[in-house]
């Protein structure tokens, strides 16, 4: 078991220390044992009971990007510019914990579990490491999104267990995020919370962390946060990211320090921790490390050390920005923004809110009419921050926005921030909008299809610019093979004046797909510009047309706007190969490989150039590989099958067949019967 530092927990300035940063994502500080919770974690309470316990700690984002931009660069999220998960990218050239630390002689070393912090997102700058290798967690899904704890912990005990110097360790554990499945042990203790179930897995993950820091040659000054809560219901929000209520604002944090085993305090001597009242911020947290490491800043931050707050168990009031941009950015609903200070809070909507948190700790009751001077007193307390409209956000990849999605973040097309909103655009009118639509989600998993498409009409019928709405409304009638009522869905969502790019880029593609490309291309090339997804479905879109010579036009801009975008060398091979080509078509597939070797697609038509090319086993190959990337890639199982079938590998063959005939959509059908009467035969 670890032991650490000191009788009486404090925090010294020591240059030649390790650094263990933990962030569990989504958790509620009063879920934790040590905070009165009803999870059993023992590791985390001992840390509590070794270190300083904080009882009023806050974040300033209620989604994961932001809040860990935050803690990693010690500035509010107007500051680091990053407003959402989707959307926006961290500024390299922001100083960082892990660039202060380097610079100084740390390894610096991250590992995360969860695919929001994933390196294209730009957290990983000043890292030596980031290890950010996910695993898919069901045959079917888009993409890799998480990595459960104990991995994670492995991950990061085996790198902490080859440094010799000083080192910065961060890592990041995602399971008690949605959705909770939690290994089987522990969803037995937990019958009837898997939530809670999380949690306790988690801590007991967190324990072979802990317990090989006796084991370095250096102490090691840990800190524990989370980047955010869980709703849980409360307010009406099942997760998190519409509100910012202390279910998902507070956040628990705790700070200790483990000596090396040859500087550990002899057994039987007692120890005691601290809890601290006092106000402390995501901010702080970079201040406190680089004071703890004896390190100066290289500009000024937001926030403050928290050492002399520890030293004394008290301090001044600590005011702090927090805010809930998602729903703004991406539905156009009123951003949300807010300052607690001491135990009042303040939050600023169309519909103000003043909350007593001594007295009302689950903010119940509204005080911001009966208390109008202290509510004026916090509004202008707010306006201290920065509070102009966030920047706009930028368009996603298709596959970042389905993985994000996956997870259960809106992850829409980009909505335009307004000056002005009225009562009908606050969170809180319009929560009951979100519930319906995860009611949706999950009536479209269950394959209620009939009883999604209701959800989905009635959520248009109340509110006409609710774009995630429209865009799986569209994709349910698509996957259903009524690509009219796909279209019609999106072209009555541009009628209504929805914005998101992503409405017009799918319209195209459906239009394209159903075999009007020419209505498809005169959408696309006037709005195209320089967006790559719009470049891509244009160019698609060209193809289709057959107009091979004016794809590559589309698919050679998109690679002036982005040189490295794997996904355009993908799409000119295939309309290389579509003009026969077949060289360059093999050359292009092959550098879409070399950029991202994990595009099914590109393998699917590699395998195609192969095999008009008299190479059929490389072939195979290629359609195996693309199929092992995602099992849906139906053009890979077509391919396979048959050619499998005319080597005469029948066998083989009926097994991939089988597989395309279960999921072959309704528009594929003719394919389906070209299948059964090659296995038939």
């Amino acid at each position: 078991m670890w032991a650490f530092r000191s009788r009486t927990f404090t925090l010294e300035t020591n240059p030649d220390r390790n650094i263990l940063l933990v962030t569990i994502d989504t958790l509620r500080a009063d879920a934790v044992g040590s905070y009165g919770g009803g999870a059993a974690t023992p590791n985390l309470d001992r840390l509590a009971s070794e270190g300083a316990r904080f009882e009023s700690a806050h974040a300033h984002a209620v989604v994961t990007l932001p809040s860990h931009a935050s803690i990693l660069s010690g500035r509010y999220p107007y500051e680091h510019g990053i407003r959402d998960n989707t959307g926006y990218r961290f500024d390299r050239s922001q100083p960082t914990v892990a660039t202060l630390l380097k610079a100084v002689g740390f390894t610096t070393g991250a590992f995360i579990g969860g695919f929001p912090l994933d390196r294209r997102f730009g957290l990983g700058v000043g890292f030596d490491t980031y290890d950010d290798r996910l695993d898919a967690v069901t045959p079917t899904d888009p993409g890799e999104r998480e990595r459960r704890a104990d991995a994670v912990v492995k991950a990061a005990s085996d790198w902490i267990g080859r440094q010799q110097g000083k080192w910065l360790a961060w890592v990041h554990l995602y399971d008690p995020h949605t959705t909770y499945a939690p290994p089987e042990e522990w969803a037995r203790r937990y019958p009837g919370s898997s939530y809670l179930g999380e949690v306790a897995w988690t801590d007991y993950a967190l324990g072979a962390l802990f317990d090989i820091l006796e084991h370095q040659p250096r102490s090691t000054l840990i800190i524990v946060t989370s980047d955010h809560g869980e709703g849980l219901g409360d307010h009406g929000e099942a997760t998190h990211g519409v509100f910012a209520y202390e279910a998902t604002l507070r956040v628990p944090l705790i700070i200790a320090e483990a000596r090396s085993a040859a500087g550990a305090r002899s057994p039987g001597r007692a120890r005691r921790g601290a809890t601290i009242t006092a106000s402390a911020r995501h901010v702080d947290l970079l201040p406190t490390i680089l004071d703890a490491a004896g390190v100066q800043p290289t500009s000024p931050l937001s926030g403050a050390s928290l050492k002399d707050v520890i030293a004394k168990n008290g301090g001044a009031d600590r005011p702090s920005y927090f805010e809930a941009m998602t729903p703004a950015v991406t539905r156009g609903w009123a951003p949300l923004r807010g300052v607690v200070s001491g135990r009042e809070k303040y939050i600023d909507l169309p519909i103000p809110e003043l909350y007593d948190l001594a007295a009302d700790p689950r903010e119940t009751t509204n005080l911001a009419s009966s208390s109008r001077d202290r509510a004026r007193v916090l509004f202008n307390l707010l306006k201290g921050f920065n509070v102009a409209p966030p920047s706009r956000a930028s368009a996603e990849t298709p596959e970042t926005l389905e993985r994000l999605r996956s997870l259960g973040y809106i992850g829409g097309g980009v909505a335009a921030v307004r000056e002005r909103y009225t009562e009908a655009d606050d969170p809180k009118r319009l929560i009951d909008l979100e519930q319906m639509l995860q009611r949706g989600t999950e009536a479209q998993r269950q394959e209620r299809f009939a009883e999604a498409i209701d959800i989905y009409r009635s959520v248009i019928a109340r509110r006409k610019d609710t774009e995630d709405a429209y865009r799986k409304l569209a994709l349910l009638y698509w996957r259903q093979g009524r690509a009219e009522d796909a279209i019609a869905t999106l072209e009555l969502a541009l009628k209504n004046g929805v914005t998101q790019s992503e409405v017009r880029i799918k319209l195209g593609q459906y239009l394209a797909e159903s075999g009007r490309p020419g209505r498809a291309i005169e959408l696309l090339a006037a709005t195209a510009g320089t967006d790559p997804d719009a470049l891509t479905a244009l160019g698609n879109a060209y193809i289709l047309a057959g107009r091979e010579r004016d794809a590559l036009t589309t698919f050679n801009r998109l690679l002036a706007v982005d040189p490295s975008n794997a996904l355009a060398y993908e799409n000119i091979g295939a309309a290389q190969l579509r003009g026969r080509d077949f060289a360059s078509a093999e050359q292009s597939l092959r550098r879409a490989l070399d950029l991202d070797p994990n595009l099914p697609g590109a393998h699917t038509a590699l395998g195609v150039a192969l095999a008009t090319t008299g190479r059929r086993a490389e072939a195979i190959d290629a359609w195996k590989r693309a199929i092992s990337l995602d099992p849906m890639e139906l053009n890979a199982l077509f391919n396979i099958t048959v050619n499998l079938a005319q080597a005469g590998r029948r066998d083989e063959a009926r097994q991939y067949g089988e597989r395309f005939i279960a999921t072959a959509p309704p528009s594929m059908q003719a394919d389906v019967v070209v299948i059964r009467r090659l296995l038939a035969g």
